[in-house]
Formats: structure tokens, sequence, C-alpha cells
């Protein structure tokens, strides 16, 4: 049965939750304060995924002006305040390995509908719409069962997984320019979430 690339494209984007507080996107200063642990069960539940313990304790202790983006409970329930990319419906699929679908890019790379293939030019833009909303839809599920931590500007964003086997494993999602997901990694091995916290809030780099 053939996709309908253009209704599932529709559908996955009404996963994708904005933050709801009309504010710039990037989070302020001000202290955040400490989540409760019946606070971050009741997150837990209501977003299907268990946090990595790093991060758990993270957040029973409340940040400081680190530019984490805040888990909160708003009127439309518990979130990201400052983030609008996190797919919450794909939180609970686990994240893939960059390495697992570099093949099937390629292959939908090399189907990119040309004018030449088609008899008239509504028929090439029926088809050039379809393979658009199909490599949409890769796109998202490239981020699945992850969440956007931070933004870092200019498209860029750091992932925390929270789902698979992966799981507390931080990315850096390059794609504005190289088009790829790389592992954040420290001294040659992959970082821990208090390590690049604790990079982040000096204002440190060096990846």
């Amino acid at each position: 049965m053939t996709t309908d690339w253009l209704a599932e494209a529709r559908r996955t984007a009404r996963g994708r939750r904005s933050d709801d507080s009309g504010s710039p996107a990037r989070p302020d200063d001000c202290p955040a304060p400490p989540l409760s642990e019946t606070e971050i069960c009741e997150a837990e539940a209501e977003l299907g995924i268990v946090f990595p313990d790093q991060y758990r304790a993270y957040l029973l202790r409340g940040g400081a002006g680190d530019g984490v983006n805040r888990l909160r409970r708003s009127a439309a329930g518990w979130g990201w305040h400052g983030d609008s990319d996190t797919n919450y419906d794909l939180l609970t699929t686990a994240f893939p390995h960059p390495d697992s679908y570099g093949a099937d890019e390629e292959e939908l790379n090399a189907r990119e509908p040309l004018t030449g293939d088609f008899p008239d030019e509504n028929a090439y833009r029926a088809a050039w719409r379809q393979w658009d909303a199909e490599y949409e839809v890769f796109q998202e599920r490239k981020t699945s069962g992850a969440v956007f931590v931070q933004d870092n500007g200019c498209g860029f964003a750091t992932l925390l997984v929270v789902t698979g086997a992966l799981r507390g494993s931080l990315w850096f999602d390059g794609r504005a320019t190289c088009d790829r997901i790389i592992p954040l990694h420290l001294a040659g091995r992959p970082v821990s979430f208090e390590e690049w916290l604790g990079r982040v809030s000096m204002a440190l780099v060096g990846w």
C-alpha cells in the first residue's frame, strides 16, 4: 500500500508541542525552582518516559541560569519551557543512532523527483510534494526519543536521549549546516549530562 506522505507529515507535525509561554525561545537567567519527586513522577507518567538518572538529579536540585530548557507544568501539561522542537508524540520511540538510517537517507535522496521524469508540471509537482513530505517525516523521526534540552542558536541544538539503548547520551543537532546529528564527547568518550552541564555553566567549549 502506498503511503500518503502528505497526511503522515500532517499527523507527525501535530505531535510537535510548542512552548505556550509566549516568551522568547531561549530560557531566561532566573534560577529554575527544584521539582519534587512527586512532580517528576507526574511528568514522566504524562510524557510516557523515565528520565535518565543525572537529569532527574538535576531536576530535583533546580537550575541556576544554565541555559537549559526547563521542564515545568503549564496549562497545557508538562513540557519544556523555551523548546518548540521536541515532538512529544515521538518521545516514547527509541532514539535511532545515525548509522542506522544512513543508507535509507541516501535512497530517499536518490528518489527526489526530477522534472524530466514526469509528463507535465502538475505530475512533477504532485510527486515532489509527496517526496518532500516523506523527507520531512524522515527528518522528524531522527530525533525520536530525545529532548531538545538547549537551543544553541542558528538552527543548532543539544539533544538529551530519554528512550532507547542510547538513553542518557547527549547529541549535537548540526543539521542546519552539516546535515548530521553527532554524539558529544569529552576526552574521547561520551560526555555525561553532569559533565556537559558543568561545561555549559562555565561557558566552556572543546567537545
